[in-house]
């Protein structure tokens, strides 16, 4: 199971509205649960929901243990989309697509989704519902809200926990999913549900841990309202020719697809689709794997801000509706995470913004080794290596 960074998945969704010094946090437990139902009911939750939904809750150390220790994704993408991509998980995720093939066919109509790519999600989330996490939730939040690091993104939370327990959608001694409060089989947060929830299976409830309707309309919901254009393709894999001007790939090079055709791309396997805007993405350089990311590839960065997750999760997609494995190519030596934090730390100090300085190949890194290729007349392709590294 690859879980997502909480707080790159709290930020994309606009959640953090206020200032940690605004929000109590720390000192006495007790104190800071009774301050907890005093708020909510300010915030209208009835005194009793509050009550209910607070007792019995209590500090999780392994919750605050999980919070610092945090994983980053430092492989690249040939090594970590191997890791995840097996012949199980597409047999099951074929699987899978007949199973809901009507759940798939109303997210269609209503969203514009294929059943791809929430199926790809499905599967790195939760392994479609069979990992779910083992945290139990009310706990979880309650303790990072408590926990004085981050609590403005933690607090809300809370309360949209408790409100989902009002509507009785949330059992606060049984609900378990993962260490940051994230629910069900596509691991959605409290305030997701509320927004996003969708009764798929026409209970009356909305029940992600148990309903895979219910998870993936939700899902779906959700990728539509952070911007999902119906009915068009995510990203496909190409062809480069040789002499192709590295310098303008990349996400932040996005070009009519008429003007790629004329540069000499081509989709490997199907046509390039026309009347798009597309960027071309070389996850590991010039020599590499080559992709060009449509509109619809964005919207994947407001599920995990990791860009190779997304990229992985994006081509999984294609894998589960018919797209061939992709031609990996013979990419030069990347760099160690060692090696990466040198790079990021020598970059910044020549005035470029690559981001937390923590060895991943994120796309700010990504764009400021570009630019500095091209300062120094090596092909821009955004990939770094040793020659780049022995340079600056």
């Amino acid at each position: 199971m690859i879980r997502p960074a909480p707080l790159a998945r709290l930020l994309a969704l606009g959640l953090a509205v206020l200032p940690a010094p605004a929000l109590a946090c720390g000192g006495d437990f007790g104190a800071f649960v009774a301050g907890l139902a005093d708020e909510a009911r300010a915030r209208g939750i009835p005194a009793e929901a509050a009550k209910g939904f607070l007792a019995g809750a209590r500090l999780d150390g392994r919750v605050l243990k999980a919070d610092r220790a945090q994983g980053v994704f430092r492989k690249d993408f040939i090594e970590f989309s191997r890791s995840l991509i097996s012949a199980g998980r597409l047999s099951t995720g074929q699987s899978m697509a007949k199973k809901h093939a009507e759940v798939f066919r109303r997210i269609g109509r209503d969203y514009g989704i294929s059943p791809g790519v929430l199926l790809a999600f499905w599967a790195f989330e939760t392994d479609f519902g069979a990992v779910q996490g083992d945290f139990n939730t009310r706990d979880a939040l309650v303790t990072l809200a408590h926990d004085c690091r981050r609590p403005e993104l933690f607090r809300p939370q809370v309360f949209a926990a408790m409100e989902l327990y009002a509507r009785g959608d949330f059992d606060p001694a049984r609900t378990q999913g993962a260490w940051a409060g994230e629910i069900g089989q596509v691991q959605m947060l409290p305030e997701d549900i509320l927004r996003n929830g969708v009764d798929g299976d026409g209970d009356g409830h909305v029940q992600l841990k148990t309903s895979a309707a219910d998870a993936l309309m939700s899902a779906a919901k959700m990728l539509h309202g952070l911007g999902w254009r119906a009915g068009e393709p995510w990203l496909q894999e190409i062809t480069v020719p040789d002499d192709l001007d590295w310098a303008k790939t990349g996400l932040n090079h996005a070009r009519p697809v008429a003007e790629w055709e004329a540069a000499g791309v081509r989709g490997r396997s199907t046509p390039l689709a026309r009347g798009l805007r597309g960027a071309v993405l070389l996850p590991m350089g010039r020599k590499g794997p080559a992709f060009l990311a449509y509109p619809n590839f964005r919207v994947y960065f407001s599920w995990n801000k990791s860009f190779v997750y997304v990229t992985t999760a994006a081509y999984f997609a294609t894998r589960l509706e018919g797209a061939p494995v992709y031609d990996a190519g013979a990419p030069e030596p990347g760099l160690s995470a060692k090696e990466m934090v040198t790079l990021q730390k020598r970059l910044a100090a020549r005035g470029y913004d690559v981001g937390a300085i923590d060895g991943i190949l994120g796309e700010k890194t990504r764009e400021a080794v570009q630019r500095e290729q091209a300062r120094l007349g090596l092909p821009a392709d955004a990939w770094p290596t040793q020659a780049l590294l022995g340079r600056i």
